[in-house]
């Protein structure tokens, strides 16, 4: 035997030891347990002996200790009839058992069921009893005072408090405890409570699945009430915790006892009367909900939805008492229905209580039909017979609405015996000779795995714990006042996730009888277009609702955030939906567009028109003075000028950007060159009549020609440059308008463009100079002074569209840009052409040699 399988038989002598005091006396060795003896309420010798613990009573006398003298006994008070009808449950599963050839043949179960009054204190001692007895043993002097287990296993507590002290004390000594009751997710940690099984599912399944049903129905603003012990608590915390993963907001989260001062049930009233919550979740026993029902009829408290647990759900005890209807439309969990054939008819047979206990008997009897046997020749107002017809009684011993505990007491009642049928080698016989330890009997019990003969299936997981299925219950008020439990849907932890849930939306009737589903909320939902921000100091779910930024949206209700739209899209109006942006571009179609087209095109025009003037009258002195041949060319290269404007407007593409840029630089070179060739052509023809002076021969027209092509070859070096390292090309600009993607030509490379620029500039500055120079020389047509005015004009165009340029938006810098093409333009053929042509059409008398020349006429 290893050191392991030894060690429950160590554990049980040590609890022996620790729980059973040896007294001897020369004259009369005796083993007595010290304290007060504890007495089975309802007891039965068997072969094996099985213990059991309800709730007969619900309370206790209430007494004060002096510690002069030694404490008496609890007294209960108040029957519970429904933990009666689980000691009922019991004892029938036993009988049958007990009946049967197919089970333990041969060998009887008996029974001790004790009454812990729902007291911890109590349970402890029914504990020590259970498994020491309360017999007083003779024994030899020099003997211990130790002895196998008095029970081999125990059936009960009812509650989880009473459950947790009991698991406490024995689960060292691997006594096997089984709950129908105690829900408590604590009780599934086997280091604690290595002992300890139940037939009912943990409160770690009941509590997330009422999480999940409230955000079924999209309540997100809830308030929670709990009973304050480990069953509430327990239960509770699993569920905030749950909840909150949800997204499930607690208003308020409240425990008290039923036995706690009115004024903290008081206070929790105000709570609930402050609150702005209309759903309550409440984790409460039966007993402590009855309390509460109480405060809320004396305040008038209605109207709320209620979320419960399974130990008042389905209870029809917590229904007849709310007569004023307060928990009508309640929804929770309950244990699934159950069936159990004969029990009813066992439970409702007075000879199993009256053949085990006179006392208990005569408390129940008493109490059932509200009368008293009598005892004495006193007056008493009504005699008990103990022939009363139960039939006829309307009480809550005859309600079978708790069926499915019984089913939970008469499984756990077979799965001890089914243990003990494998560990005694049942067949058609057992073996009788084989030694019983609770630790073997533990070890069997977790490993059973059965069906009952109504078809249920019995087994524990590695934490003593039965698969967990629940119905959702509704109640459901009727015409005659009474309360139905309708099932309105399922939760199965056996499925997926998704699946576990499923309910029948149709059929529930919620509180004032409504059929719209309640609404509890801390803020409204938040619509498309908005995203949630949190109220500071608040819980998550109470948020204000603020619009998206521009360009950015929200889709779905309730968004945390905005999603920025994509570059090329933006926001609409009511920030759901990303929209596709306008392209932006200066177009034939729009109205600075087409003022800029018929701008270009009548100086264009306008230009033409002076060449027909000056082809016209070419041999006239006004025209061939200064080189009519650099007239026409700087004309022809006007005409460029004004065209080469068309090239800014439309759609920008590969093939526009790049000729747009290097027409216009390449046009008003041609344009400069001819100028500077007209102003030096001035200088030189002054200092050509000079005595002596050669000039003429090295700036005559050839040398014109060549300056000309020089100057305007350099700007197409440049542009070739510019092209081959890095072009403009098409660019969608998403920042310069928000809502709108500008459609633009990229630079490529902005040292080309300010070269390109800058070059024209220094050709401006250089034909600028030459003419300031030359404009006082003796001439009456002096061409030098308007070639002057015009470039000034020209530098203060172009000086002005620097900054212009940078600081216009979109497509009102190409416009900035085309602008100063035009204005530049015009001021080259107003200043230097429309003189001529005014005095060619106007003034013919004037174009004359001599006039030109500035002689005076004779």
């Amino acid at each position: 035997m290893t050191s392991t399988q030894r060690w429950p038989e160590q554990g049980w002598a040590f609890l022996q030891l620790l729980m059973v005091a040896s007294v001897s006396h020369a004259e009369e060795p005796v083993c007595r347990q010290r304290g007060d003896p504890e007495n089975p309420l309802l007891s039965k010798d068997g072969d094996i002996i099985l213990g059991g613990m309800f709730s007969f009573h619900t309370s206790w006398k209430e007494r004060k200790d002096t510690y002069m003298y030694k404490p008496l006994p609890l007294q209960c008070t108040s029957l519970n009839f429904r933990d009666l009808q689980f000691a009922q449950a019991m004892l029938f599963a036993i009988e049958e058992i007990n009946k049967s050839t197919n089970i333990l043949p041969g060998i009887s179960l008996g029974y001790k069921i004790y009454d812990d009054c729902g007291s911890v204190a109590r349970s402890i001692g029914v504990t020590l009893a259970l498994t020491n007895g309360s017999e007083i043993v003779f024994a030899p002097s020099k003997t211990t005072c130790t002895r196998p287990a008095y029970v081999q296993a125990i059936i009960g507590a009812t509650s989880s408090s009473t459950t947790i002290a009991v698991a406490t004390v024995i689960g060292p000594f691997f006594v096997p405890v089984i709950s129908h009751f105690a829900t408590c997710a604590c009780l599934s940690d086997k280091t604690k409570y290595p002992s300890f099984l139940r037939t009912i599912p943990s409160d770690y399944y009941q509590s997330r699945a009422l999480a999940h049903l409230v955000k079924y129905f999209g309540w997100t603003w809830v308030g929670a009430i709990r009973t304050n012990n480990d069953y509430g608590n327990n239960g509770m915390a699993t569920f905030t915790e749950t909840a909150q993963q949800l997204g499930i907001c607690l208003e308020y989260s409240v425990s008290f006892f039923r036995t706690d001062p009115y004024a903290k049930i008081q206070k929790i009233i105000d709570i609930i009367k402050a609150s702005t919550s209309k759903v309550i979740v409440a984790f409460l026993a039966r007993a402590d909900l009855n309390v509460l029902l109480h405060e809320f009829l004396y305040h008038n408290l209605s109207g709320y939805q209620w979320v419960g647990s399974e130990s008042w759900i389905f209870d029809s005890q917590t229904a007849a008492l709310d007569i004023h209807h307060i928990l009508d439309g309640s929804i929770g969990l309950s244990i699934p229905k159950a069936h159990v054939t004969g029990l009813r008819e066992f439970i409702l047979n007075k000879k199993p209580l009256n053949s085990s206990n006179n006392e208990l008997f005569t408390e129940f009897w008493e109490t059932l039909f509200s009368c008293k046997f009598k005892k004495s020749s006193a007056e008493i107002q009504r005699e008990c017979t103990g022939h009363e017809d139960m039939t006829g009684v309307q009480n809550s011993f005859i309600d079978m609405s708790l069926m499915p505990i019984f089913n939970n007491i008469y499984k756990a009642v077979y799965a001890v015996a089914h243990a003990f049928h494998n560990i005694l080698s049942c067949n058609k016989t057992c073996n009788k000779n084989v030694q019983l330890h609770p630790f073997m009997v533990l070890q069997h019990i977790r490993k059973i795995h059965f069906t009952t003969k109504e078809g249920d299936e019995v087994y524990f997981n590695e934490n003593g714990d039965p698969a967990a299925n629940y119905e959702i219950i509704n109640w459901q008020s009727r015409e005659n006042g009474t309360v139905e439990f309708v099932t309105v849907g399922l939760y199965d932890t056996s499925l997926a996730a998704e699946k576990q849930l499923n309910l029948q939306n149709k059929s529930l009737i919620w509180a004032k009888k409504t059929k719209q589903v309640p609404v509890s909320i801390c803020s409204e939902k938040c619509p498309p277009g908005t995203h949630k921000v949190l109220q500071k100091g608040r819980p998550v779910c109470c948020y204000d609702c603020i619009r998206c930024a521009e360009g950015e949206i929200s889709n779905i209700t309730d968004s945390v955030t905005c999603v920025k739209c994509l570059p090329e899209f933006w926001s609409n109006e009511r920030r759901d939906v990303c929209i596709k942006k306008e392209a932006e571009f200066l177009s034939y179609e729009d109205i600075m567009g087409a003022l800029l087209t018929a701008a270009s095109l009548f100086g264009a025009y306008m230009t033409v028109g002076v060449i027909l003037i000056f082809f016209k009258y070419r041999k006239t002195p006004i025209v061939r003075a200064n080189n009519s041949e650099l007239s026409f060319l700087l004309l022809f290269s006007l005409i460029l000028c004004f065209l080469c404007s068309l090239t800014f407007i439309g759609q920008p593409s590969d093939w526009s950007c790049m000729f747009r840029h290097v027409a216009f630089g390449i046009t008003f070179v041609i344009c400069i060159s001819c100028l500077l060739g007209k102003t030096m052509v001035v200088l030189m023809a002054f200092r050509a009549t000079r005595p002596g002076s050669n000039v003429n021969k090295w700036f005559g027209q050839t040398q014109q020609r060549l300056c000309v092509t020089g100057f305007t070859l350099i700007q197409v070096i440049i542009c070739i440059i510019w092209l081959t390292t890095s072009p403009p090309f098409p660019f969608k600009n998403f920042k310069e308008i928000k809502d709108k993607i500008t459609l633009e030509c990229a630079l490529g490379s902005a040292v080309g463009f300010w070269a390109v620029l800058g070059y024209i500039g220094l050709l401006a500055i250089l034909c600028f100079i030459f003419a300031f120079l030359a404009r006082k020389l003796p001439d009456n047509f002096n061409e030098a002074k308007f070639i002057t005015f015009s470039m000034l004009i020209f530098c203060a165009v172009w000086i002005t569209f620097i900054p212009a340029y940078i600081s216009s938006p979109g497509k009102f810098s190409v416009a900035v840009e085309i602008f100063a093409i035009l204005a530049s333009s015009f001021g080259l053929l107003i200043c230097i052409f429309i003189p001529k042509c005014y005095i060619i059409l106007l003034k013919p008398e004037k174009n004359t040699k001599k006039h030109v020349m500035g002689k005076k006429a004779p």
